[in-house]
């Protein structure tokens, strides 16, 4: 019974493509059996080709003729078929009605890719939604009880516990820890939270246990927001969409009209016979087919979607390969985009009696006993030396870390905390530590018993690329480069200041990264935006185009955004839009081709210098070589 479920699942998941796969079939077998006199056979096959792959576009086609009082290529498509196998059976010539089929057939293809391209909506806001918890730990008569999250009212007080996901948005009643909020708010750093202070929906609890009051119902949390902001972005169709609609139903509205009048005026006007007039009326409708108008879009930007995967690049569809070399601005977030997202040891500054690897070893000897972000950037950087562990270690929150090796106190923490413990704060060290403090860097005294032996900087990495690449996007003339964070300004600056962005966007959230990227659109029209974390999903999702960091984005990023950088490598931004400006190239001389085709067939079928197979051949040639010529692109 397994077997066939999965088949019926896969069907019913893929029905686009296996609809033109058994369209295809039974055209091969059509023409087989045509090709060996076996009329019975291929008008059993052919029709079938004809039901199988036309059904969804004369459905699309019938759905828009009779509830919009439109017409669209679908429809006109169809009609181009039946009339060519139409003809083919009067005329008893009976390769038209393969003609037909073939036609047919390419449209199925198209509307099987456009199908997969359409799923990404579902599975962005499935995505989202799973990064919630489904239960919540309530405090109820003060026993432990876990209910739904959906069940959860105002002035309901639940328990976190470390390593916890945090349920909904509250205020912490009791308890001390460090929030993981980069996902959120695009924080690099850990922040430290106590009794007081709000915590929001889909933050990691660090290491202490937290009771937390919800003060906002569920579905007001600041995730729930970020879902909502993403199924709106995503539901407004770009205009780009729009535009491709209006010209497909202008398109059939005038070669429909066209068709009517060559069927029914030139016995009146040029006194053709009624069986010539229906011929070219019929071939009219072949040979102004957009099918060669079609494939100069589609085949070209397939072509660059693989070009970019082996790069490292992964478009989700061939539209964002297209809006991508329209792009005149571009916003990056900072955590994790511009920086690697991983907070490490920035420098070591040492007071005059002292070398850096005293500081770190001093340091070490009692961060290695700290579950703390800090701490842990400390024993990174001092992997390769060697240093004894302190005993008594205690931590003081949000201050520091004191304890005793070799008989001798050691303290590391902020300024305030060390002085307690220590005779004075050199001055130059303290001018060194404010300057650091100024560009964005959490600094970190250590102390052995009452002397300062230097202090620590710890702070987000810029990734190596980071600089070059901005430099490059300028050249390529991308008028505006911003940074949008949730970072303090002092940090972002700094940041800036480094890769070489002049404007900086901080302390926003979600809707606030959203906000910019609509101003930005109403300035520039089309806008990329870089990011990796949940708070960056709406702003991917409103942006014409959005690009995730592989490696280091969230699982939300990467299904919201259109662009992948499948190794994270910033310098692939700019091949990705070299990419798409040479689409736009090909596009574009893909359709003065089959254009200037269907106008050269349209006048020979109107002097009467083609009939319908050598229309159909100029049709069909005319498709193959604008599909050929959007594969230079796979170079």
């Amino acid at each position: 019974m397994l077997y066939p479920q999965r088949f019926t699942q896969f069907t019913k998941e893929h029905a686009d493509t296996v609809a033109a796969l058994l369209c295809g079939l039974l055209l091969f077998l059509g023409w087989f059996a045509l090709h060996l006199g076996w009329l019975g056979l291929a008008f059993l096959l052919l029709p079938a080709a004809y039901v199988i792959g036309g059904y969804e576009s004369a459905r699309e086609g019938l759905t828009t003729l009779f509830k919009e009082k439109e017409l669209d290529v679908d429809l006109l498509m169809i009609v181009a078929a039946i009339g060519a196998a139409s003809l083919g059976l009067w005329r008893r010539e009976y390769h038209l009605i393969i003609d037909g089929a073939i036609l047919i057939l390419i449209f199925a293809i198209s509307g099987a890719l456009e199908g997969y391209a359409m799923q990404r909506t579902e599975r962005s806001i499935r995505s989202l939604m799973s990064l919630t918890p489904d239960i919540a730990r309530v405090l109820l008569q003060g026993r432990e009880e876990e209910i739904p999250i959906s069940q959860l009212k105002v002035g309901d007080e639940i328990v976190v516990k470390p390593g916890e996901l945090i349920p909904t948005d509250g205020i912490i009643l009791s308890g001390y820890s460090t929030l993981n909020q980069a996902a959120i708010t695009g924080e690099s750093l850990p922040i430290e939270k106590t009794v007081g202070e709000e915590v929001f929906a889909g933050t990691l609890n660090g290491y202490g246990a937290l009771q937390i009051k919800v003060h906002k119902p569920a579905q007001s949390s600041l995730i729930q927001r970020v879902i909502r902001l993403v199924e709106q972005a995503q539901t407004e169709a770009p205009p780009s969409q729009e535009f491709i609609d209006r010209f497909e139903k202008r398109y059939a509205k005038v070669i429909v009209v066209a068709g009517i009048l060559l069927a029914t005026l030139p016995p009146f006007l040029w006194g053709w016979d009624w069986e010539t007039t229906i011929y070219r009326a019929l071939t009219f409708l072949v040979v102004a087919s957009p099918c060669a108008l079609m494939a100069a879009i589609m085949p070209t930007l397939l072509s660059g979607i693989a070009n970019g995967a082996r790069q490292g690049i992964l478009f989700k569809n061939g539209a964002q390969l297209e809006k991508i070399g329209k792009v005149r601005a571009i916003a990056f977030d900072k955590t994790g985009t511009l920086t690697t997202g991983q907070v490490q040891v920035f420098q070591v500054i040492s007071a005059s009696e002292y070398t850096q690897d005293d500081v770190l070893k001093t340091a070490v000897s009692v961060e290695s006993s700290s579950e703390h972000p800090i701490g842990k950037a400390i024993v990174q950087a001092a992997r390769d030396l060697n240093w004894v562990s302190a005993i008594q270690v205690q931590a003081i929150p949000g201050q520091g870390i004191v304890g005793i090796a070799q008989e001798q106190q050691i303290i590391v923490g902020n300024a305030v905390f060390v002085q307690q413990y220590v005779i004075n704060l050199p001055e130059k060290l303290r001018e060194i530590a404010q300057s650091l403090e100024l560009e964005g860097k959490t600094v970190v005294w250590v102390a052995w018993g009452v002397e300062v032996m230097g202090v620590i900087a710890i702070a987000d990495q810029v990734r190596s690329q980071a600089a070059a690449t901005i430099s490059r996007l300028k050249k390529l003339g991308v008028e505006q480069i911003v940074m949008l964070t949730g970072d303090n300004q002092e940090t972002a600056q700094s940041i800036a200041k480094a890769v070489g962005i002049d404007r900086v966007y901080a302390q926003l959230l979600p809707e606030d990264k959203l906000d910019v990227i609509r101003r930005l659109q109403q300035q520039y029209q089309t806008v990329a935006m870089v990011g990796d974390g949940i708070n960056d999903a709406p702003a991917l999702a409103q942006a014409s185009v959005g690009i995730a960091m592989g490696i280091s984005g969230s699982d939300v990023a990467l299904e919201t955004a259109d662009i992948v950088l499948m190794a994270d490598r910033l310098e692939k931004i700019a091949v990705a839009i070299h990419l798409g400006r040479r689409s736009q190239l090909i596009v574009k001389q893909n359709i003065v081709v089959a254009l200037g085709f269907i106008l050269l067939l349209l006048v020979g079928n109107f002097l009467g210098n083609i009939n319908l197979p050598i229309g159909v051949i100029g049709h069909e040639g005319s498709t193959v070589l604008v599909t050929l010529s959007g594969l230079r692109l796979l170079k």
